[in-house]
């Protein structure tokens, strides 16, 4: 008896969610509504939502982004293993949920700086896949036109992709602080790993942006190894998002793209107000090395990152949303990762065909206003001109 009154519960809940639901004519549900994994907060005064909607459009739209920038990055490993990129080169594989997530909860017209893991940032942030691949190839037709490779990818409002360790941090606060000093209502998302996460000038800068209140959400993207030193044996305190001291810090589930979201958008929204800046830590997994000299097996097993796909992958949490709550149908998703494959491989034949740089662009793009100035070149019998 007790079987069947569970049963019947559980088949009348059913039949209540699809009823709640807006049905489309082909049966599919237009929105879907999930419950938000448990977020931890440190001295953060804010009242956050415990459920997230989430309509078919942008279902699909996260599901695309993240699947197209784990198919860039799967190529941009086989082009590094052919020798075709030189190099650094850090792969983003297993983070994705981090920038789509951030990037669904601010505007475009808001900032964002990084590290050196930036081929999703530069993405989302609507450089095109293939431009994306021509800068790692360092081609002509690259993003930076192939000066800055992996690790230097901008936007008006993407201020790098930068390779010294931690050094971007800083220069966030003073991005976030320029954007309070204007009054313009932006904010900086500044984030960093948490291999940098010790370095004095990561906690002066959380100082002065809270003396001043600037709008800056420093983001520790904690994926558990700083190259190969996992976190508990680098930091005495492993919790990130507690390290602001008076700052207000928030903790939330990288791997789930919805509560990066919604909790990104809950930290945002409270810093326009004036309130100052936040310690996000955002907790994810790489499932490559550091970075491609690096195999990623002596620090930790193959069955460890093996057991993060199966379970946390943010793809694979996503299509399961997506599928349980009628978003989609599993051949709508093969249409967008056929998309996708599409899209990546036209990508890696123009960063193979696309020109190499000329020798006169060493000269260009060095600073603004130098159009006709003498550069120059390796030796004083070398020089330049430096034209736009």
């Amino acid at each position: 008896q007790h079987y069947y009154i569970t049963n019947n519960l559980r088949m009348l809940r059913q039949s209540l969610r699809k009823l709640s639901r807006p049905v489309l004519t082909r049966g599919l549900a237009n929105e879907a509504t999930f419950d938000l994994p448990e977020c931890k907060l440190h001295r953060f005064d804010i009242t956050l939502p415990t459920t997230v909607t989430l309509t078919r459009d942008d279902a699909f739209k996260y599901y695309k982004d993240m699947t197209m920038i784990r198919r860039m990055e799967t190529s941009a490993n086989a082009l590094y293993k052919s020798k075709e990129i030189r190099g650094f080169l850090h792969l983003y594989s297993g983070q994705e949920a981090v920038c789509v997530g951030m990037e669904a909860a601010i505007t475009p017209d808001d900032s964002i700086i990084t590290a050196y893991r930036d081929h999703g940032w530069a993405y989302t942030r609507g450089v095109e896949p293939r431009a994306i691949l021509a800068e790692l190839t360092g081609r002509s037709g690259g993003c930076s036109k192939g000066k800055g490779g992996s690790m230097h990818m901008y936007t008006d409002t993407l201020f790098g992709g930068n390779g010294i360790v931690g050094a971007q941090v800083p220069i966030g606060a003073g991005i976030a602080f320029a954007h309070s000093y204007k009054e313009n209502g932006k904010v900086c998302i500044s984030l960093y790993g948490d291999g940098a996460a010790n370095q004095g000038q990561i906690f002066e800068a959380f100082n002065l942006a809270a003396l001043f209140k600037s709008p800056c959400m420093f983001t520790c993207e904690n994926n558990h190894y700083g190259m190969g030193t996992s976190d508990v044996r680098a930091a005495a305190n492993p919790h990130y998002y507690t390290r602001g001291d008076a700052v207000p810090g928030i903790k939330m589930d990288g791997m789930n793209v919805l509560a990066v979201r919604e909790f990104t958008k809950a930290a945002t929204d409270w810093m326009r107000a004036g309130n100052g800046p936040v310690v996000a830590e955002v907790e994810t997994y790489r499932y490559y090395g550091h970075s491609m000299s690096d195999p990623g097996t002596s620090y930790r097993t193959r069955d460890e990152v093996q057991e993060v796909r199966k379970t946390k992958d943010p793809i694979t949490q996503l299509k399961s949303f997506m599928l349980e709550g009628e978003l989609a149908t599993a051949a709508e998703l093969k249409e967008i990762e056929a998309e996708c494959r599409q899209v990546v491989d036209e990508g890696v034949e123009y960063s193979r065909s696309s020109p190499e740089l000329e020798v006169h662009e060493m000269y260009n793009t060095i600073y603004q206003g130098m159009d006709g100035v003498r550069v120059r070149g390796a030796d004083a019998l070398t020089y330049g001109i430096h034209s736009p």
